[in-house]
């Protein structure tokens, strides 16, 4: 199965000339000209971006959301090509009427006329995944206006499909190139593989909408529509409507007097909030997927994908930002060896001065003359020196990273990132540490203690009546003596502890 997926693959690439995009700059041009008499017989009239587009819609959803992601790097793809590939953000071409409707009989048992008031069978939008059509909810059940979210019928033998032979590859990688162990590509691709399949499951995105939607309750940056749950299932999601205008259409938001600079600095403390405040992050965050409300919040949209962190990965990318922010670099390169990124026998040294040579050049300048793509190279160069790991529960959050940069680019090409983020993040930073830090996570931790607080003389006087071994003698009397002294002060400050917690949450 994985042999004709490849061929198609293949077959798709020379239909559309693909071959001849990426041979296009051989010196001598024999290669294009001997691809293109071995295969005269197709048709390279249309332009290079819109034959490239075609093949990755032919190719199927995997593909298309990689032509999304390339869409928002406009640093590093000709315009004409980024342009139209911003058309697989929500223009791809939807699936009949006929096969909504009839899904959503499916989903319901009976069909769409006798679960909505109204119900419009033309998608206002269409992506790799499902497509949205407009309706509105029977008086009886509130009559409110939706918008319906319906999966693509049939979409899981595809995905397995490309799954399959993205992992052959990723095996491929992994011993034939040196790098290939390093960057670990099949967890790469396992991690790329369960965000895709959540994508699947229409009851699971609702989910990630409503906890989204709680954590930015009554925001004056952002606005999460509602989920109605009674007429979800894994396959229909029925959402509220949402008013704005789509995030691509600049003049569209100047016209309306929306400050795009402002916008574009909301964009950056959003994220940055849903990183590290809440370890919970859309991570589809596209063009197609970003409204603007008439008051300027953000509207989001698509819930397919979103990522999570561990306290210890906040706590890790925190430090690497601020180091990278205060040019620390030595602090920087000290957390990537304490986080066991980099092997222990690290020259902090080496080290520090390698990350300085690729950081340094790109500060105080706007994001119009900084070329990532130049950075992310020699920062690749300079990761595979050290042997630094990739680390797969981290690349949605590289994506995200990429698209945010792409967004902030075209609003405003004058953005500090930089100066933007970093109070931010030094806020963030102080409510970790010191007596706040300590008394958050006291209480959370309070429940725990006042379970085990009530056991711990017992545990304590089992311990200290051990008898000690005989050879050791006066030494581990001295010891057992020193341990009741330190034990002594150890529960005067639990108990100072707890009293501070309850203290607190009184």
């Amino acid at each position: 199965m994985r042999l004709f997926r490849l061929l198609k693959i293949a077959s798709v690439a020379s239909r559309y000339g693909l071959d001849e995009m990426v041979l296009e700059h051989e010196p001598s041009g024999r290669l294009v000209q001997i691809a293109n008499a071995l295969q005269f017989w197709r048709d390279l009239s249309a332009p290079r971006a819109v034959r490239l587009r075609l093949a990755l819609e032919a190719l199927g959803p995997i593909f298309v959301k990689f032509g999304q992601v390339l869409s928002t790097r406009r640093d590093l793809m000709p315009t004409d090509i980024a342009d139209e590939l911003a058309r697989l953000q929500d223009q791809v071409p939807p699936f009949s009427s006929e096969l909504a409707l009839a899904e959503i009989e499916k989903a319901y048992g009976r069909p769409a006329s006798a679960v909505f008031a109204e119900f419009d069978p033309v998608p206002v939008a269409s992506a790799s995944i499902a497509q949205v059509h407009l309706g509105r909810l029977r008086e009886e059940d509130g009559g409110q206006e939706v918008a319906v979210k319906i999966l693509r019928p049939g979409m899981e033998k595809v995905i397995a499909h490309d799954l399959a032979l993205l992992d052959s590859f990723a095996l491929l990688l992994e011993n034939l190139w040196a790098d290939g162990k390093r960057l670990k590509p099949r967890e790469v691709v396992a991690e790329f593989a369960k965000y895709l399949y959540d994508e699947l499951d229409l009851m699971r995105e609702a989910a990630n909408a409503s906890q989204l939607r709680r954590n930015f309750a009554d925001s004056d940056l952002l606005i999460v529509p509602e989920v109605y749950w009674d007429w979800c299932t894994s396959t229909v999601m029925v959402m509220e409507r949402m008013y704005g205008t789509p995030i691509s259409q600049l003049d569209a938001l100047r016209a309306q007097g929306v400050d795009l600079k402002r916008l574009s600095a909301a964009g950056v403390e959003i994220f940055f909030t849903q990183v590290f405040r809440d370890g919970f992050f859309h991570a589809d965050m596209h063009p197609g997927n970003i409204f603007v409300a008439a008051d300027g919040r953000y509207i989001a949209l698509d819930f397919g994908i979103v990522g999570t962190l561990t306290d210890l990965d906040k706590d890790y990318l925190a430090q690497n930002f601020l180091a990278f922010f205060r040019r620390d670099y030595k602090r920087a390169a000290e957390a990537h060896i304490e986080s066991g990124w980099a092997p222990a026998d690290t020259r902090v040294d080496e080290f520090e001065a390698a990350i300085r040579a690729v950081c340094e050049p790109i500060f105080d300048r706007p994001l119009k003359e900084i070329s990532f793509g130049r950075v992310l190279l020699r920062l690749f160069q300079t990761s595979r020196r050290f042997n630094v790991e990739i680390q797969p529960q981290l690349v949605m959050l590289q994506k995200t990273l990429l698209n945010i940069e792409g967004l902030g680019r075209q609003l405003d090409p004058d953005l500090d990132l930089w100066v933007t983020a970093k109070p931010f993040l030094e806020r963030w930073m102080g409510e970790q540490v010191g007596w706040r830090g300590l008394l958050r996570t006291l209480k959370h931790e309070a429940p725990y203690l006042a379970r085990t607080m009530p056991q711990l003389p017992r545990l304590v006087h089992q311990a200290l009546a051990r008898p000690p071994a005989s050879d050791l003698g006066p030494i581990v009397d001295q010891l057992v003596r020193e341990q009741r002294r330190q034990n002594r002060w150890l529960m005067l400050m639990v108990l100072l502890l707890v009293f501070l917690t309850v203290l607190q949450l009184s």
